[in-house]
C-alpha cells in the first residue's frame, strides 16, 4: 500500500509542475522523498500537504523549496582526475577547433564552470570558447553569475586545483572582496549562464564537450535517458560527454553510442 506521505509528495510534485512549470516527477523517488522531508521540517511545515498549499499561493515559498529540491552543493575541481583527464584526452581534439563551445548542464553555484574556464585559460583556449552554464534553479544561477564564493572553501580548492594539474598560483584567479573570494571578471564574462531544464527543455546548441556531473544520479531511468539524448544531440562530430564519479552510461538507451575515452573518470567520446 502507498503511504500517506508518498500519496503528498506525489500530489507536491505533480502541483509544482503545473503551477511553476519544474518537473521533477522522473527524478529518483528515495532521493526527492529525501529532499521534500527535509524541506518540509526546515520550512516548519505540519505536513507535506501544508507545504503544498504555501508554496502553490506564495512563489516566494516555492523559491525556497527549490533550494531543497535541487541540492545546489559543488566545489571547484571537484573529483581532480577528472579535469586532468580533460587536460590529457579532450583538451589536444579542442585545439583543433577555430572556436568552441561547451556546456556545463546542473552547473548549480558556479564551481564547475569556472573550473572550466581557469583550466581553458592555462591551455590557451578560453578566448576561442564560449561556456554555457545552465541549471533550473535561479538563485543558483544569480550566485554563479556574482562570482563570489566562500573564501574558507579556497584551501580546499586549491589543493583540488593543485591535484588537477594547475598551472599556476590559484590565487592568481581571485580577490577578496565583498567578505568572500571575488573571481577575475574575463571569467565571468567567458561564461553565459542560463535557466535550462534537462526534464522538459531541449537542445539549444551544438557542444563540442558536455559536462553533466553528479546530476544523473538523482533522476530515474527514463528521465536519465532523456538527458543522455539532449547530450548526444548537442555534440558535435565525435564530441566529449563528461559524467560524475559516481555515474554511467552502461546500461542506458544511448550505450553504444559513445566510447569510453577515460573510464575511470566517465569521459566519453560521441561514435561517428
Amino acid at each position: 500500500m502507498t503511504s500517506l506521505a508518498d500519496i503528498e509528495i506525489r500530489l507536491l510534485i505533480e502541483a509544482v509542475f503545473l503551477r511553476y512549470g519544474h518537473d521533477f516527477r522522473d527524478y529518483a523517488p528515495a532521493s526527492m522523498k529525501r529532499r521534500v522531508l527535509q524541506a518540509q521540517t526546515r520550512m516548519g511545515m505540519g505536513s507535506i500537504s501544508a507545504l503544498q498549499e504555501r508554496v502553490l499561493h506564495d512563489a516566494a515559498e516555492f523559491a525556497v523549496l527549490l533550494q531543497y529540491l535541487t541540492v545546489p552543493v559543488s566545489e571547484m575541481f571537484r573529483d581532480p582526475a577528472y579535469f586532468l583527464a580533460l587536460r590529457r584526452h579532450v583538451v589536444p581534439v579542442l585545439r583543433t577547433y577555430p572556436s568552441i563551445k561547451i556546456w556545463v548542464a546542473g552547473c548549480s553555484t558556479g564551481e564547475e564552470p569556472y573550473s572550466l574556464a581557469i583550466l581553458l585559460r592555462e591551455e590557451d583556449l578560453l578566448e576561442r570558447t564560449i561556456l554555457y552554464a545552465t541549471d533550473i534553479n535561479h538563485a543558483s544561477l544569480d550566485k554563479a553569475r556574482a562570482g563570489i564564493f566562500n573564501l574558507d572553501s579556497m584551501q580546499a580548492f586549491t589543493r583540488n586545483y593543485q591535484k588537477a594539474g594547475g598551472t599556476k598560483s590559484f590565487s592568481d584567479y581571485y580577490t577578496a572582496a565583498y567578505g568572500g573570494a571575488l573571481f577575475d571578471k574575463s571569467l565571468r564574462d567567458s561564461i553565459t549562464f542560463a535557466d535550462h531544464s534537462l526534464a522538459t527543455d531541449a537542445v539549444f546548441s551544438e557542444t563540442q564537450l558536455v559536462s553533466c556531473r553528479n546530476v544523473l544520479i538523482y533522476f530515474n531511468r527514463k528521465l536519465q535517458d532523456r538527458a543522455l539524448g539532449l547530450f548526444h544531440d548537442s555534440l558535435s562530430h565525435r564530441g566529449f560527454l563528461g559524467l560524475g564519479s559516481k555515474e554511467t552510461l552502461d546500461f542506458s538507451a544511448y550505450a553504444d553510442r559513445f566510447e569510453s575515452v577515460s573510464r575511470p573518470e566517465r569521459i566519453y567520446r560521441r561514435k561517428p
